[in-house]
């Protein structure tokens, strides 16, 4: 995994503006267990491109993993404006049920 984490870090270097590079390098960080990169990587995606909607749910998710559940309701509503405001409705979909699992009102499994 080292070498498509090098790999995502030079094409970034190229389009160091590229949300779907920045998500991508944010992923692998998370797959490696480097949280601190992977919470750093969210919180730019989050902060710069704010209606790059894939970034809510793995957030919230990546925020429910470190028994922050909180913070991730508040990730998955945020997302679910986002998704609302730019009529992706699959996404919407996605992040109305973690949301609902998240305050209990699902199984995850549902």
């Amino acid at each position: 995994m080292e070498g498509r984490l090098t790999q995502l870090k030079a094409f970034l270097e190229e389009s160091p503006n590229d949300p779907f590079l920045k998500y991508a390098l944010t992923m692998e960080y998370v797959k490696l267990g480097n949280d601190e990169q992977a919470l750093a990587g969210f919180e730019d995606l989050i902060l710069v491109h704010e209606d790059y909607v894939g970034t809510y749910y793995h957030f919230g998710k990546f925020l429910e993993g470190k028994n922050q559940q909180d913070r991730a309701i508040s990730i998955y509503e945020k997302g679910m404006q986002i998704a609302q405001q730019k009529r992706n409705f699959h996404a919407l979909g996605e992040l109305r049920n973690a949301h609902m699992a998240a305050n209990g009102l699902l199984d995850e499994d549902e």
